[in-house]
């Protein structure tokens, strides 16, 4: 077999490959020859120069597997090469270590204003005074998002001293105690409270702006802020706002909502370090990812184990039956995400029906997976994704019914904690299989799943229909299918809607300050 390696990865990368294939490295290959060769080989290895789009892929009629050096893998057409069979692999642990060391690197040069005191010098100015800094010793360092990367700065923060608290809400407390974190109950504890915070998240709608005027408002004086995650979980103009009052006294991004970011005022701003998103780029990083998506790319070809496959087949054993519902069960564990508060202990998955006679453990993996879709930083597949609920001690509990009341078949997803529990439930009907959510919190209803949904649970008395859809209809919204659900005459009511647009924050929170609305939720599903 033939593996084309066509950026430049470590040279152990290619030593393992050598091991048992003919490899050819061409990174000056152009695109005419790329297209014109691609046909001749079993395996491609690129990082994030080279665009495998869906022609490259059609012309690589003997490809079975493209490894990504990296973590992204937005340059591969991921649809295309499902659909022609090919497995796309990635390095996502690759520059962990790397990513936190640079967070530290920033936040050393924050305190101590190292890069002006370095220009100062240069200019031939001995300027003791002016760069008089801040000691790291006993202050509070605060992390919004502690996951893999965020739990390394938490240990290297508490070995300056610091004392580190941190907001998660997918993280167990327990967890957290184990690393040594403090972990609060919600950001706003977070903000009050640290000298200096780290955000280590993934940029999703839900992220997207998550510190903005507001949230500057609650943070101590003198803050000073770190961001080596990704662009536009920050509001930009907002830090700038807060960097020109003094509030913050000083911030460090090694990434920004649009990049190349040579034009971004915050560049120039005297407050900000600003680097050109170096996070994974030391040596130890490229190496390790070059090796490890040899060794995945090695391993796929030689069909054995391979864990990081962004786009992993179903197994051929998998019944079709089964297969029908993989997709639903991933939205089911989506929409659980978005409508439990915050972390829970127990995620339980229930078979109802024909279901609950078959083989169903690659349906609770698909729950899994679109459970944490939008909560860590990491791509999330159907192999990750248990480990992901190992690592927040997340218990995964299966079972099953063959009788059921109202489905031939019903997935009921129940997310647990403390006592208390959020239910959705899913099914397919018809000759088309269409999907449909038919429950949700405790409710019955009928909807099925689309990009922008919204969630209102509210007093079940006249008018409140009408009060919700004039708030949205007088801002644009529209509806395109509604259904609610309720369980007795003047108890409790969950509405469930379809949108054709993104519902903005401030028209929920009118939703949310309307007499008897008890909760509100929009929610993108992808």
């Amino acid at each position: 077999m033939r593996v084309l390696v066509k950026e430049k990865i470590a040279e152990a990368g290619i030593d393992v490959l050598r091991q048992d294939f003919e490899v050819d490295f061409l990174p000056e290959m152009s695109r005419e020859e790329m297209l014109k060769e691609i046909g001749g080989y079993d395996g491609l290895i690129v990082r994030s120069g080279t665009d495998v789009n869906a022609e490259v892929i059609q012309a690589a009629t003997n490809m079975r597997v493209i490894g990504r050096a990296g973590v992204g893998v937005d340059n591969i057409d991921v649809e295309a090469a499902s659909k022609r069979g090919i497995m796309v692999i990635n390095a996502p642990q690759s520059n962990i270590i790397s990513a936190a060391e640079q967070t530290m690197a920033l936040l050393m040069a924050l305190c101590r204003d190292l890069p002006d005191a370095v220009n100062s010098l240069r200019d031939k100015k001995w300027d003791r005074k002016r760069f008089e800094g801040v000691e790291l010793y006993h202050k509070v360092m605060g992390i919004i998002g502690l996951g893999r990367i965020g739990s390394l700065v938490a240990q290297r923060c508490a070995a300056f001293g610091m004392h580190v608290v941190a907001y998660d809400p997918y993280i167990s407390d327990e967890r957290a105690k184990k690393q040594g974190v403090e972990l609060l109950s919600n950001l706003d504890d977070v903000l009050n409270r640290a000298d200096f915070i780290s955000v280590h998240l993934p940029k999703t709608n839900e992220t997207y702006h998550l510190l903005s005027d507001e949230e500057f408002a609650r943070m101590k004086d003198g803050v000073r802020l770190l961001n080596v995650a990704r662009g536009g979980v920050i509001d930009e103009e907002a830090l700038a706002r807060a960097l020109d009052s003094g509030k913050v006294a000083g911030a460090a991004l090694d990434v920004f909502e649009n990049e190349p970011a040579v034009d971004n005022p915050l560049i120039g701003h005297s407050g900000v370090i600003a680097t050109p998103h170096l996070g994974a780029s030391t040596q130890e990083a490229q190496d390790r990812a070059g090796v490890m998506i040899a060794e995945q790319v090695r391993a796929a070809l030689n069909g054995e184990f391979v864990a990081n496959v962004v786009n992993l087949p179903v197994p051929a054993e998998v019944d079709e039956d089964v297969k029908a519902f993989m997709p639903l069960a991933e939205k089911l564990g989506l929409l659980l995400t978005h409508l439990v508060e915050g972390h829970v202990d127990e995620i339980e998955v229930e078979y109802l029906g024909g279901l609950a006679s078959y083989e169903t453990g690659v349906l609770t993996v698909a729950v899994l997976k679109g459970f944490f879709e939008k909560i860590v930083s990491e791509p999330v597949n159907y192999i990750n994704a248990s480990i992901f609920a190992k690592e927040r001690g997340l218990t995964v509990r299966e079972t099953k019914s063959e009788s059921t009341r109202d489905y031939v078949n019903l997935i009921m997803t129940r997310g647990k904690r403390d006592g208390d529990q959020v239910a959705v439930g899913g099914t397919l009907v018809g000759l088309t299989n269409s999907e449909r959510f038919v429950h949700v919190y405790e409710y019955d209803i009928d909807l099925g799943p689309s990009q922008y949904m919204a969630f209102f649970r509210y007093a079940d008395i006249p008018g409140m229909i009408g009060k919700i859809g004039t708030i949205l209809g007088d801002n644009d919204i529209n509806i395109a299918h509604m259904q609610v659900g309720r369980r007795k005459i003047g108890g409790e009511a969950v509405m469930g809607l379809n949108v054709d647009t993104p519902i903005p924050e401030a028209v929920m929170d009118a939703i949310r300050r309307t007499p008897k609305v008890k909760d509100s939720k929009f929610i993108t599903l992808w």
